[in-house]
């Protein structure tokens, strides 16, 4: 498959462009763009595209979702996966009815101002954020399973194995974030989508050839546990950030709807297929990542392993380029390249770090992906293209269209209270305890 097929617009660091800044007028602003589009992307291209960022930590958690939430909280994973599709579309829909809106940012500016791009601009880069330290727990609980057995003598440090070893592999990722031009590593984007298709189909195989008997009964329903378990599902399918890049980078943007069904289907059914096959395997003994659960002696568990443990190590520098790129365009245009880069890269340095110890100080990782999940996500998946579709079409719309949103709207703030909420208390009470 060529490298263009697996191009994620998103992640085109060398198309990165001076956007926009505070002072910036209105009309200089809507000219802008993070990224400058090359429409040359086919229908194929893009549903690979849409497909490979969607699917990413997500996957982790759906089998622990599915068995704390009961078979039935499935047909709740589905509805968001529906939902997020129809997201996508009205977001696309923004974009046609403005041809100067070419991202997440400026969809939020033409409906809402100056205000609503500072708010989607906060939720995104929270976003990144918790989603950084999601990917740092996930590395630390997956490497501890690796290296079982082996104890380094790290007492000068204050920190056990599992934890050293941990920073060993993010200082192994910081030189990345020194590169101003991510084309010299693009191949790690692609790199990232291998390894999370490879989870999936470990785990299959783990169920067919592991010798482990898929017979663990799942709960009906648990609904206490539902709000929770609403933040894990919403997380795997809030990429809509990078949705807008992926419909300019299109040869045929009309086919973006297609895109996003076959996208989103594909998505919804992998969820829901991991999801019961690792319920059904490891019943209520299921870890918050699958991949924790099985059975170690197996080869096809360490591949699983290691493609955990790699995949944040991939993604370190293209998740915090948008944060990089918008420090250095602050910078003064007098600065020089070298300067520019040392800062950018030493900013982005200290937020790893910073992201780092945040992981090993909190590490649950269910809990900070489910509050990540109904913190951030439903307002960049659910509540925001829903908002800004209401106001920029508001004179349009038929009043059961405006009665629809309004509803998403409604259940998005629902679920993302009701998940906060559990998350937090949650959290709190394993951090204290």
């Amino acid at each position: 498959m060529s490298e263009n097929a697996l191009r994620i617009p998103f992640f085109k660091s060398e198309s990165f462009r001076k956007n926009y800044d505070d002072d910036d007028d209105d009309e200089n602003y809507l000219k802008s763009s993070f990224f400058e589009q090359q429409a040359d992307s086919s229908f194929l291209h893009s549903v690979i595209n849409m497909s490979g960022v969607l699917i990413g930590l997500g996957q982790l958690a759906t089998p622990y979702a599915i068995q704390n939430g009961g078979w039935a909280s499935a047909f709740l994973l589905v509805g968001f996966g529906v939902l997020c599709a129809y997201t996508s579309y009205i977001l696309a829909e923004c974009l046609k009815y403005d041809l100067k809106s070419k991202n997440y940012f400026d969809i939020g500016y033409h409906a809402f101002g100056k205000k609503g791009r500072i708010i989607a601009s906060t939720f995104i880069y929270l976003d990144i954020f918790m989603g950084l330290v999601s990917y740092t727990i996930s590395l630390n609980d997956n490497l501890s399973t690796v290296f079982t057995g082996i104890n380094l003598d790290v007492s000068w440090t204050s920190l056990s194995t599992t934890q050293f070893l941990t920073v060993i592999a993010v200082a192994i990722a910081l030189p990345t974030l020194w590169l101003r031009d991510l084309s010299k590593i693009s191949f790690l984007s692609t790199m990232g989508i291998i390894l999370s298709l490879m989870i999936f189909i470990t785990v299959g195989c783990t169920a067919v050839f592991g010798g482990v008997k898929a017979n663990q009964a799942i709960p009906a329903l648990q609904l206490e546990n539902i709000p929770a378990v609403s933040g894990l599902y919403i997380f795997g399918f809030a990429s809509h950030m990078v949705f807008p890049d992926i419909y300019k980078s299109m040869k045929d943007p009309s086919k973006f709807t297609k895109v996003s069904v076959v996208s989103f289907s594909l998505v919804t059914f992998l969820y829901t297929a991991l999801g019961f096959m690792g319920a059904k395997l490891f019943g209520p003994a299921v870890s918050s990542q699958v991949t924790l659960s099985m059975p170690e002696h197996l080869i096809f568990t360490k591949f699983a392993l290691w493609a955990t443990v790699l995949t944040p190590m991939t993604k370190y520098a293209f998740e915090l380029l948008p944060i990089a790129s918008q420090i250095e365009h602050k910078l003064h245009p007098s600065m020089n390249s070298k300067a520019r880069m040392f800062i950018r890269g030493a900013v982005g340095s200290l937020l790893l770090i910073f992201v780092l110890v945040l992981a090993l100080t909190v590490p649950y990782f269910e809990r900070v992906l489910s509050l990540t999940g109904s913190l951030v996500s439903t307002g960049v998946a659910i509540v925001f293209p829903c908002a800004f579709y209401i106001k920029i079409f508001w004179s349009e719309l038929s009043k059961p269209i405006l009665v629809l949103n309004f509803f998403f709207i409604a259940v998005g703030v629902f679920f993302g209270v009701l998940g906060t909420i559990s998350s937090t208390k949650s959290l709190l009470q394993d951090f204290t305890n």
